[in-house]
């Protein structure tokens, strides 16, 4: 089932609209700052370089892709290779530092990139529009009557402890079962038992891959799921709004909640899972370099040293599986990573890398990395438009390869799996029961567009501030 509403934020539990003659002026204005910023900026070379400010710019962009194809040699290779791309690393920009210094002109580089990188901000901020993407509707619903929470002491460096999460939980009416670190146990199956005993809610204080296990049981029983962020990285939670710094304001949700519903995404990991769904992921497949690397025994030890020892004969295809994708009509044949995540990654903002705008869209995001040598690594500098980057959205993704199986994280986890591999998505599979009162997702920035910028600068009134703008 797919749902539509209105965009809204959540602030104190208080739904906040924008869209008001006050804000469309603020946008305006925000715009003439951007034009009148840029402008500024080119002017600034102009007038103080003249003729020299093209060979200003250029030295810059060179040196940019000297520092990529430096870090491509380091990742992608050993021994002398190696030390020589950590050398033009660290050379390449301070030479264009020291070649406009020499060249009296670093202030001016140094001003006029000031006032971009202040056009490029308000010229974003302008563009912002007053509703985001449309989000899934949230209701107020009444507190469950069996809760049951299963919390892993060890997750997130002992935040299930150091909260008092168990306690405050049970004072709440929950029923909790506490992990033992040294006797494993099958969550899943915990959680089927508890719904079949009467328990009307499922809910984890854990990681994002014991969420993820247990948020499969509530789709597949038809049972809200609660998320405690009382993991390391707490990435779902994150993109669910809630309050990552206090992992006690999540139980709110069992007194004073609402629900929504998202999607989940599948893999078909090859072993018998209930009702032959596959295995749930909440966040994201890892396919290729990555997912090879975290296998590693000695990966956990030493993160740092274990990934620089793999990496080369990974990135150059001398080890490791080479990878085919095909995501609905899209085929991108030997990439050396590949990302699928329920819903898409941000890609337009920088600063919301790594964040999902949204997890009611009913697709998978698709990221694929392809470099082979130091010229494309250098072209990865024009972002999602560089040749190496393959970003696309897709209701179902094959990952095949030359080797019967392959290593895949799911949601941190480390998995071997047979190929050919299948992700696909199923559209609002998951009742998520929140705080009503939590900080919400922060809305994304659109990517800049001086023709939108200058258009929205340009208009006057207020029919013209409500008629230009998207």
């Amino acid at each position: 089932m797919r749902f539509a509403g209105r965009a809204r934020g959540v602030d104190g539990g208080r739904a906040v609209a924008g869209g008001g003659r006050f804000d469309r002026v603020d946008r305006r204005w925000a715009a003439r700052l951007a034009l009148a910023a840029g402008t500024a900026a080119l002017l600034v070379l102009l007038v103080f370089a003249g003729l020299r400010s093209v060979v200003l710019v250029a030295v810059g962009l060179a040196g940019l892709a000297a520092t990529a194809a430096g870090l491509w040699w380091v990742l992608a290779h050993g021994g002398a290779a190696r030390v020589l791309g950590l050398l033009l690393t660290a050379a390449a920009p301070v030479a264009v530092l020291v070649l406009y210094a020499v060249a009296g002109l670093l202030w001016v580089v140094l001003v006029s990139l000031a006032l971009w990188t202040l056009a490029v901000v308000t010229g974003r901020t302008a563009l912002a529009q007053d509703t985001g993407p449309a989000r899934t509707p949230e209701r107020r619903v009444a507190p469950p009557g069996r809760p049951f929470l299963i919390m892993n002491p060890r997750s997130g460096g002992g935040k299930v402890g150091r909260f008092h999460l168990t306690d405050k939980a049970r004072a709440l009416g929950a029923e909790v079962v506490v992990l033992d670190p040294a006797q494993p146990q099958d969550v899943a199956e915990l959680a089927r038992r508890a719904v079949d005993d009467g328990a009307d809610l499922l809910g984890v204080a854990g990681g994002d891959g014991t969420q993820a296990l247990v948020a499969g049981v509530a789709a597949e029983r038809g049972v809200p799921f609660v998320v405690i962020c009382a993991g390391t990285r707490n990435h779902f939670a994150m993109d669910l709004g809630l309050d990552r710094e206090d992992p006690s304001a999540c139980l709110e949700a069992l007194t004073d909640g609402v629900e929504l519903r998202v999607d989940l995404g599948f893999i078909d990991v090859g072993a018998p899972a209930a009702e032959g769904r596959g295995r749930v992921f909440v966040n994201n497949a890892s396919f290729g370099a990555y997912a090879t690397v975290v296998q590693s025994p000695a990966y956990r030890d030493d993160k740092a040293r274990t990934t620089l020892q793999l990496l080369p004969d990974l990135l150059t295809h001398h080890s490791g599986p080479r990878l085919k994708v095909h995501a609905d009509a899209v085929t991108v044949d030997g990439p050396q990573a590949v990302l699928v995540s329920n819903n898409p990654y941000r890609m337009g903002d920088p600063a919301g890398l790594g964040r999902r705008e949204r997890l009611d869209s009913g697709v998978l995001g698709v990221l694929g990395v392809t470099v082979d040598n130091a010229v494309q690594a250098a072209a990865m500098l024009r972002g999602r438009h560089g040749p190496g980057l393959t970003s696309i959205a897709a209701q179902e993704v094959v990952v095949d390869a030359d080797a019967p199986a392959i290593p895949v994280g799911v949601d941190g986890e480390a998995l071997t799996v047979p190929t050919p591999v299948r992700c696909w998505i199923e559209p609002g599979a998951l009742r998520v029961r929140l705080p009503r009162h939590r900080p919400g997702v922060p809305r994304g920035k659109p990517p800049m567009d001086w023709r939108r910028v200058r258009r929205l600068a340009l208009t006057v009134g207020r029919a013209a501030a409500g008629r230009d703008t998207g």
